[in-house]
């Protein structure tokens, strides 16, 4: 292995060497280019960018600004960055902790919006029973409360409570978007003495402590906090049993949040027996895809009618992405400049 080279720090010119190893953030390289125009962009987004770490590790080594998603524990070390500019809000795919000591690392998000519309597609698909009257007129059945009596009348948004657990930006803009469209709200959250965000007005905000009174009240549990040891398996089957047996659990934070063996468990109990809940939108996963493990989990979910399954794509709007891409090139900027960054994840 070749000697892990001394943190060199920006150069005393204001061109700056920024490398884009993240294959998805490149496709808004317009953005990125012209927000910062005046410094060398370098692009490493194929097979030899965050999927090879012999080339990864070669890059780094040479750049005053690293924008990654990705950043092992091995490929870590040899970064001669002054900035690591991770592509999103999550540092837990990228190893921090490896760093050169000095090396600053900044997120961003923009994301907040999307996967708020998302949250509230996936409700109503799920009440509406969306998917499944699709494919049954796609194969020519016509069911509903008029041809069939057990067919159930589905509920519209303002008559349902929604819980959030978790009033970061992707909680707080869930709330917002809820209680436009009429649903009563509560939440919980890490510091519930913390000022809410502007337009976020949950009927009661409570600490860790009041979840079980959120999983009891709520007809919809929007999860949105992020991975870490605390909220590894925060919901699990005790959880699941306390929520209403025709509650919808949806999970845009992190798939390990979610005990998967419960969550199916619960998902395939008696309808309307103590054990079950109504169903489940699931983005986020319990780890990478892969041949006859897509989607990724332990059970055969997408067998299920009552989920809504999506790869890990809540966030993916253009406006994502042109706002982290604006966001990425004005730090290079700022750090040219000597002025502080925006969005720094290790201060």
């Amino acid at each position: 292995m070749a000697p892990v080279p001394e943190h060199q720090g920006t150069t005393s010119a204001r061109r700056l060497r920024v490398l884009v190893t993240d294959p998805i953030i490149a496709r808004w390289s317009a953005v990125l280019t012209s927000g910062a125009p005046d410094h060398d962009w370098v692009f490493l987004t194929d097979a030899n960018g965050e999927g090879d770490e012999e080339a990864q590790r070669a890059a780094v080594a040479n750049c005053d600004v690293l924008i990654c998603s990705r950043l092992t524990a091995e490929v870590a070390p040899h970064v001669g960055a002054t900035l690591v500019q991770v592509t999103g809000a999550g540092l837990d795919r990228v190893a921090v902790h490896a760093l050169p000591a000095g090396t600053e690392v900044t997120t961003t998000a923009h994301h907040e919006r999307s996967i708020a519309e998302h949250v509230l597609l996936s409700v109503m698909a799920l009440e509406r029973q969306l998917l499944v009257r699709d494919r049954a007129l796609r194969s020519g059945t016509w069911r509903t409360l008029a041809t069939d009596p057990t067919v159930p009348a589905f509920r519209t948004l303002d008559t349902l409570t929604l819980g959030a657990v978790g009033v970061g930006g992707i909680g707080a803009e869930t709330l917002r978007l809820a209680s436009a469209w009429g649903m009563d709200t509560v939440a919980v959250r890490g510091n519930p003495e913390a000022p809410l965000p502007a337009g976020v007005e949950p009927r009661w905000v409570g600490g860790s402590g009041e979840l079980p009174r959120l999983l009891e009240e709520a007809d919809v549990v929007v999860v949105s906090v992020p991975l870490n040891p605390d909220t590894e398996g925060l919901i699990g089957a005790a959880e699941l049993t306390a929520m209403k047996p025709d509650a919808y659990l949806v999970n845009v934070a992190r798939g390990p949040v979610v005990d998967q063996d419960a969550l199916y468990a619960a998902l395939t109990a008696e309808a309307g027996s103590p054990t079950a809940i109504g169903g489940a939108a699931i983005d986020v996963w319990w780890g990478a895809p892969a041949p006859g493990r897509t989607p990724p989990a332990d059970h055969d979910l997408a067998a299920l009618d009552n989920v809504v399954l999506t790869p890990h794509c809540s966030g993916h709007a253009d406006s994502t992405f042109a706002g982290r891409a604006a966001d990425l090139a004005a730090n290079v900027e700022r750090l040219a400049a000597g002025t502080p960054r925006s969005g720094v994840g290790n201060a």
